[in-house]
C-alpha cells in the first residue's frame, strides 16, 4: 500500500472508495456504511 506523509510527519494511506457505475440505491447504501464505519475524505 502507498502512503503520504503528512506536514506532521505522520502516514497515513492512500486509498479511495469508488460507487462509478453502481446503481444509485445500492451507492447510497454503501456510502452510509461507509459513513458509519468511520471512513472520512
Amino acid at each position: 500500500m502507498d502512503y503520504v506523509t503528512l506536514n506532521t510527519g505522520a502516514k497515513i494511506p492512500i486509498l479511495g472508495f469508488g460507487v462509478y457505475q453502481i446503481p444509485q440505491s445500492k451507492a447510497v447504501e454503501a456510502v452510509s456504511q461507509a459513513i458509519k464505519i468511520g471512513y472520512r475524505h
